[in-house]
């Protein structure tokens, strides 16, 4: 009760950090170009309402890319019409000037002493050079060499070092508008293999009621074969190696070959291989036999999980209400850092392009910068515009609020999904509990089970989803930590951010594990977390073979049909696009892409929810066997089909009555 409290507590201040942020933010701080004035590029009802593009007096001062990729370099930067179209600098416009007063005309667009910039094509409504090769060779405006104002004679190649990174956006965008070609020739045919792969995992999983068994002993006997097959050949080459000269030599004796096919002429390679895949098989084998019954329950309880969906075939469809709170969840927290990004009033710094300048980086007035002594000591300084912000207590908390901002969202998304685990579970629970399938189960079982999760279980699905969330916060800052320390040389600080990374990595899905199982307890009996989670654990325990054969068995299987679902769409879809040449079917793949992605993302979806059904149903089933013995007056929920594999003396000696 006091974590839902909490919740809703933090909820509403969550709201009211939205609407502060959408009260002092201005998302054109962010959609727009800033020159160096603080000014929006192409604004309407601005002096700049027809200058949408930015562009860079001396792309040259941009020669560190991260600069760059900020968008924020030691250089004039003013919004203008159209970008330049011509090598020039100030000196050559004076010097054809005198001859022709015409050109005035046009470099007045770009008046600023000391232009350096070569022809330019807009990109992210920048002006970046526009570099294409031709017969192996660097070229801008058709030529390989510019002169710099300077009486110097630049390599376009200096322009290109200099906007390092931008060359891979400027192609990015080629293949953009290619990959956007196809999707809008080929949108019909992606929504039609999107909508086979649908009714494809449909079928499948209502099929695994037939099929459970079938694919996973084929699989099984497959793995086998091959594996003697292995040892078949392993041996064969052994026996033809036998007695061949230099064949007899031991792997130490030649020592370390990056030839690998030296080993392969070695008798005792072949051995080493032939004992391996022996214990391989060997324990294949031996897992098979003493866990045969294990196995049986497991497809027993895949192929029951099957028909529980076809009863309740609601529940394939929650996922889209998850994806659309996950949506709302994920555009609010978007919209809130944009707004606290660009939240405050335009702030300028000092850029110098002079590395020993005291004045870089500090704070100026660009009305009064002129006038002061910043730009006697460090001739050619601008003040220009740097970044939003300001100096109250609310622009200087705005790292703190973005760290909030990330973490409610991630408690947010984490009860979300809690949300759905449960409200699954407990439809399934409800299958699981009824004596007489299918007419005992309650009408509208996930509508019903939607609401008890809301009405009773929000503070414990919130409060399990904050202990997540809060290690997930953890894992984001080591993250960010292990980017900032990348360039590090501190040995042990590395080993050790690692291991914490490791650790918290593991710990994150222990804990998905454990609130998974914890919240089908809720669904069952209605606890809080805490006593749910202990229930579930030591549940698990006391079934802890049972536990690792059905979640490998209903992985191996899940996993094979998205691979089938995904693969034979996808293949069929690209099959339906192939051209002739190379050119086109590249031009064709990325709608490929998306239809396999997609089919497999769909299958994910519709395999989550027969994954979560076949989990409650386990937790029903082990809590089944210690609630009830099969006598009348407390007889098994279980279906037939499992009353029919435990109908044998267990490991008690107890006799298992049948239905």
């Amino acid at each position: 009760v006091l974590c839902c409290v909490i919740f809703v507590i933090v909820i509403l201040g969550y709201i009211v950090l939205g609407t502060v942020a959408w009260l002092h933010g201005d998302p054109r701080k962010v959609v727009y170009p800033t020159d160096s004035y603080g000014q929006f590029c192409g604004q309407q009802g601005t002096p700049n309402a027809n200058k949408a593009i930015l562009f860079y007096f001396n792309i040259l001062q941009c020669a560190n890319p991260t600069v760059l990729i900020n968008l924020q370099c030691p250089t004039t930067q003013l919004c203008v019409s159209k970008c330049p179209d011509r090598f020039a600098t100030y000196i050559d416009m004076q010097y054809n000037y005198r001859r022709n007063k015409s050109y005035w005309d046009y470099y007045k667009l770009f008046c600023k002493p000391g232009f350096n910039n070569p022809d330019k094509v807009p990109f992210l409504q920048r002006c970046f050079p526009d570099f294409i090769t031709r017969n192996g060779t660097l070229t801008v405006a058709n030529k390989t060499s510019f002169k710099d104002g300077h009486g110097k004679i630049r390599s376009v190649v200096d322009l290109r070092d200099a906007a390092n990174g931008i060359t891979s956006l400027l192609d990015a965008k080629e293949v953009g508008v290619k990959i956007f070609e196809d999707y809008a020739s080929s949108w019909f045919w992606i929504l039609i293999g999107l909508v086979i792969s649908m009714l494809v995992s449909l079928i499948f999983i209502l099929l695994l009621r037939f099929t459970a068994g079938v694919l996973f002993w084929m699989v099984i006997f497959g793995v086998i074969a091959a594996v003697g097959y292995g040892i078949w050949h392993c041996y064969w080459e052994y026996s033809s190696l036998k007695g061949k000269p230099d064949s007899d030599i031991t792997i130490s004796d030649i020592g370390f070959q990056t030839d690998f096919r030296v080993y392969l002429q070695l008798s005792q390679t072949w051995l080493i291989f032939m004992i391996s895949l022996a214990v391989i098989e060997a324990i294949i084998i031996l897992v098979l036999i003493f866990l045969r019954n294990r196995v049986r329950i497991a497809i027993a309880l895949l192929k029951e999980g099957s028909k529980a969906i076809g009863c309740i075939m609601s529940t394939l469809f929650y996922p889209i209400i998850t994806f659309l709170l996950l949506a709302l969840c994920i555009a609010y927290w978007a919209v809130t850092a944009v707004f606290l990004a660009s939240s405050g009033d335009a702030v300028y710094k000092v850029m110098s392009t002079l590395p020993d300048c005291k004045y870089t980086n500090l704070t100026c007035d660009p009305e009064t910068f002129s006038q002061s002594n910043v730009t006697k000591l460090c001739p050619g300084s601008q003040c220009t515009f740097a970044f939003y912000g300001g100096e109250s207590l609310y622009h200087r908390y705005i790292f703190v609020l973005q760290l909030c901002n990330l973490l409610v969202f991630l408690w947010l998304v984490n009860f979300t999904i809690a949300l759905g685990q449960c409200t699954l579970a407990g439809a399934f629970a409800s299958y699981y509990w009824a004596l007489r399938k299918p007419a005992d189960i309650p009408p509208c079982p996930l509508a019903s089970s939607f609401g008890r999760a809301l009405r009773y279980h929000t503070g414990s699905l919130a409060f399990g989803a904050l202990i997540l969330s809060i290690v997930q916060f953890i894992r984001i800052i080591l993250e960010y930590l292990d980017h900032k320390l990348k360039g590090a040389h501190n040995a042990f600080t590395r080993f050790l951010l690692c291991c914490l990374k490791c650790c918290f990595w593991c710990l994150e899905h222990f804990i998905k594990f454990m609130n998974r199982n914890a919240y089908i307890m809720i669904s069952i009996y209605g606890k809080n977390f805490c006593a749910s989670a202990r229930d579930a654990f030591f549940l698990l325990m006391r079934n802890v073979m049972r536990v690792a054969v059905l979640d490998k068995v209903t992985d191996f299987l899940l996993f094979l049909g998205k691979l089938l679902i995904s693969g034979s769409v996808g293949e069929d879809m690209l099959g339906t696009r192939i051209y002739s040449n190379v050119i086109s079917l590249l031009i064709f793949f990325p709608h490929s892409q998306t239809v396999i992605f997609g089919s497999y993302m769909i299958a994910h979806g519709f395999f989550n929810v027969y994954a979560m059904c076949v989990d409650t149903l386990f937790l029903c089933f082990c809590e089944d066997l210690e609630r009830n013995d099969g006598s009348p007056s407390k007889p098994y929920y279980m279906p037939p089909g499992l009353h029919r594999i435990l109908n044998k003396t267990d490991q008690g000696g107890k006799k298992y009555a049948v239905s």
